[in-house]
């Protein structure tokens, strides 16, 4: 009977004739069990239809959940879920719906999908064998599994958007705008952070992914790669540009030096940059680096930079003791390791002194990304991830081959240098696959921009092959 009715009136005006249905059973339920939730229903439904006819303004939209939406969502346990987790959740459900409407599920063919793909089953893999040999004497929440799938979740929603952002973006405007849109956005929260009483202003407006380091870092790579490589913006342009990184060096080099992770990114990402611009001044770099490192100098003048020896005793010594002790645990299963967050249960039933201190029952967190997935992932998790950024790095090195100068030149060159700052914060207590027990959700609203950029290059590597294919002669 339905068939016959859709044959018999134009699909326009189906629609339209099922309109007051929807409306009356909406009606009825609301009456029957009315609530407040029941209202984002339909804004939530027009939202999907908008996104499946155009799923790249769900990139855009992450980039406003992910700094400036801070509602947290509990789950009931020690997890909550955020604005900036459950737009990727949307975006890939709309994703997969996307790609089974067009009977056309796959990836894109780039050399960082296999790395990336085992990685996150290596993750499984932990899971599995960590829980299978767990030692009895070490409780667990009837809920940890819920924390290690979270933890995993995290890691699968960063792949996911990576994913995304590469097999969705099909033309350079796109990155374009999702590149104005962070630069905006970005940029106006940099200038108020570091405005007289700006931390008061944005306190509870924003996400806590503007005190993180990837946050800054993304931002630096962005606009000093279109500064160096980009001839094509105006002098405006150019202005606002220095006008934000002037409020990145304040926020980095000034009232928040003492987080060695946010000036030591923005300084290796400026760095790199400038390597890449001048190769002529490259001699000259790689010799005053060769003296002042022989003489001691620079160490010192770090040092001395970081906070010295105040800032030492602070923190410093007792993250070693911390990676120590995480490392300590994680051999019981070096492999494969203890499983997503298993290493803080753990720690929970060892003690760890440092210096005059003893704890009796530690709550460990590495502030090593590094550490961290060794411990969880073992050596098989923490290579293959290795493998895939240094397959993701050949990929960048690869495209400034084919984008030397413009919007794309200063673009690639821009994710390079995030993509170096990236592997030195990893090592210092900030993450790009945050710790659900340390930073968790919450840090992951920085993270995840990261890596919805870092996914543009799949899009810019699947353009340069296009463009060969359609080449005379191919």
């Amino acid at each position: 009977m339905l068939s016959t009715i859709r044959n018999t009136l134009p699909m326009r005006q189906f629609w339209l004739g099922l309109l007051p249905a929807a409306v009356l059973l909406a009606a009825a339920i609301l009456g029957y069990r009315p609530s407040p939730i029941w209202l984002l229903v339909l804004p939530g439904l027009a939202v999907v239809l908008i996104l499946l006819r155009h799923p790249l303004l769900g990139l855009l939209g992450l980039i406003i959940a992910g700094l400036v939406i801070d509602v947290p969502i509990s789950t009931g346990t020690e997890v909550s879920l955020n604005a900036a987790v459950l737009t990727v959740l949307l975006l890939l459900v709309i994703w997969l719906l996307s790609r089974m409407r067009d009977h056309d599920i796959h990836l894109v063919r780039t050399r960082v999908n296999l790395p990336l793909a085992l990685f996150l089953l290596s993750g499984l893999l932990s899971i599995f064998i960590g829980n299978a040999i767990w030692d009895p004497a070490v409780p667990k929440s009837d809920t940890f599994i819920i924390v290690q799938l979270a933890q995993w979740a995290m890691w699968l929603l960063s792949a996911a958007v990576f994913w995304i952002a590469g097999n969705t973006i099909k033309r350079i405007i796109w990155l374009r705008r999702l590149t104005v849109c962070y630069i905006v956005v970005a940029g106006l929260l940099a200038i108020i952070r570091v405005a007289p009483g700006g931390v008061g202003t944005l306190q509870s407006t924003v996400t806590l992914a503007v005190d993180r380091a990837p946050f800054w870092l993304l931002l630096t790579g962005l606009i000093v790669g279109q500064l160096l490589f980009n001839r094509e913006i105006t002098t405006r342009q150019r202005l606002a540009l220095l006008i934000i990184m002037g409020a990145v060096v304040a926020y980095a080099f000034g009232e928040e030096r003492a987080r060695m992770a946010n000036w030591v990114s923005v300084a290796t990402a400026v760095g790199v940059l400038v390597w890449f611009r001048f190769p002529r001044v490259r001699p000259i770099v790689v010799g005053a680096a060769i003296m002042l490192i022989a003489s001691g100098v620079l160490f010192q003048y770090i040092y001395d930079f970081a906070g010295g020896d105040e800032k030492w005793d602070d923190s410093g010594g007792s993250r070693l003791a911390l990676i120590d002790k995480v490392v300590e645990l994680s051999m019981r299963n070096p492999i494969t390791g203890l499983g997503p967050a298993a290493y803080r249960a753990y720690g929970k039933v060892s003690s760890l002194q440092y210096g005059r201190a003893f704890y009796a029952s530690a709550w460990l967190s590495s502030h090593n990304n590094y550490v961290d997935l060794f411990s969880q992932t073992g050596i098989l998790g923490l290579g293959l991830f290795l493998w895939f950024m240094l397959k993701l790095l050949r990929l960048g090195l690869s495209l400034r081959k084919h984008y030397t100068d413009g919007f794309t030149g200063g673009y690639v060159n821009g994710m390079i240098a995030v993509w170096a700052g990236i592997m030195v914060i990893m090592a210092l207590g900030d993450w790009f696959l945050p710790f659900v027990y340390n930073i968790g959700f919450p840090g992951f609203q920085a993270s995840v921009l990261v890596w919805m950029f870092l996914g543009g290059l799949i899009a810019l590597e699947q353009m340069v092959q296009a463009q060969s294919l359609e080449a005379p002669g191919a």
